[in-house]
C-alpha cells in the first residue's frame, strides 16, 4: 500500500496586502449557510491569500424591515425580554457575544450551533443551550452571558442588520465580492454553488488566474477550524476518503485526534479541544 503523508508544515507563504474581501452574509439558523460551510473552507485553505472575510449575521425576523429602518439602539432589544427562553434571533445575538472574545471564538461557536442544529437536531433558539455551547466552544461562560445582554452587543447585531439592508441582500447565505478599487463594483451572488464558481469569481476580481497554494499542516487546519469532515481532510490532500480515514485513524490510535460519531457524518478534531 502507498504510503500517504499529510504535511505538518506549511508550503506556501501567504500574501500579506490581500487584494480582494469577501462579505459573507449568513444565518446560523440557514441550512444553505451550512452548505457553504466546506466550499469556504476550502476557498480558504486554497486561495485564502488572495483575500479575507467579513462575516455579516442575520436573520428572517418577521420585522427585519422595521429593524433595518430604525435608528434607535433598542430596536432589536425591544423584541426580547431578557433573559428570553427563545427566540430565532438569539443564535445571531449569541454569535455577536463570542465575537468579543476573539474571531476565532465566534467562529467556533458559529460552527457549534450549526452541528448541534443540522446535525444533533438541538434546539439552538434556548438560551440555555447557547450557554452549553459557549462552554463545549471553549468560551468564557460568564463573559459571553454578559456581552450577551449588553448593548454593546446589540449595537454590534443591529450593524450588521444595516449593513445586510443597505446591500439590499435578502437571501442566504449571500456574498459580496470587492476589489481594492473603491469605484469598482461590488459581485454579488446568492446561494450555494459549485466550488468552480467562486474561483472563476475570483478569477475575474483579479483579472488573473490565482495560484493555489497547498494546504497547510493537518494540526494548523484543525486550529483554525475547530472540527473537519473526512470528505473535507481527503479534498483537502488530494486523496480519497479512505486513505484520509486510515491515516486519521493512525492518529487517533496515537490520541492526537478525537472522533465524533454523529448521524450519517463522522467529525475529527485535535485532542482536548
Amino acid at each position: 500500500m502507498t504510503r500517504i503523508q499529510i504535511p505538518v508544515e506549511p508550503i506556501a507563504t501567504p500574501i500579506t496586502n490581500k487584494p480582494l474581501e469577501m462579505y459573507m452574509f449568513l444565518d446560523p439558523l440557514c441550512s444553505a449557510c451550512w452548505d457553504l460551510q466546506p466550499i469556504i473552507r476550502k476557498l480558504q485553505v486554497e486561495y485564502g491569500q488572495y483575500f479575507t472575510i467579513r462575516t455579516v449575521l442575520s436573520t428572517r425576523l418577521n420585522n427585519l424591515n422595521t429593524v433595518c429602518n430604525a435608528t434607535s439602539e433598542t430596536s432589536v432589544d425591544d423584541n426580547i425580554n431578557y433573559p428570553y427562553s427563545q427566540h430565532s434571533v438569539l443564535p445571531s445575538i449569541a454569535v455577536k457575544a463570542a465575537e468579543f472574545q476573539g474571531r476565532k471564538a465566534a467562529l467556533r461557536f458559529f460552527n457549534k450551533i450549526q452541528e448541534y442544529l443540522f446535525l444533533q437536531t438541538k434546539n439552538v433558539t434556548s438560551f440555555s443551550v447557547l450557554q452549553e455551547l459557549a462552554s463545549e466552544a471553549k468560551i468564557d461562560v460568564e463573559e459571553f452571558s454578559r456581552d450577551f445582554q449588553s448593548k454593546e452587543c446589540l449595537r454590534s447585531f443591529q450593524s450588521d442588520l444595516s449593513i445586510t439592508c443597505e446591500m439590499e441582500v435578502d437571501t442566504f447565505p449571500t456574498i459580496v465580492f470587492f476589489n481594492e478599487h473603491i469605484e469598482d463594483e461590488g459581485i454579488k451572488i446568492s446561494g450555494t454553488y459549485s466550488y468552480d464558481i467562486y474561483v472563476q469569481i475570483l478569477q475575474e476580481m483579479l483579472d488573473d488566474f490565482p495560484r493555489r497554494q497547498d494546504p497547510p499542516g493537518l494540526d494548523k487546519l484543525f486550529n483554525r477550524f475547530h472540527s473537519l469532515t473526512t470528505k473535507e481532510i481527503a479534498d483537502y490532500y488530494g486523496l480519497t476518503e479512505q486513505q484520509a480515514e486510515f491515516e486519521l485513524k493512525k492518529l487517533l490510535l496515537r490520541q492526537e485526534v478525537e472522533r465524533v460519531l454523529l448521524p450519517n457524518l463522522v467529525l475529527w478534531r485535535l485532542k482536548n479541544r
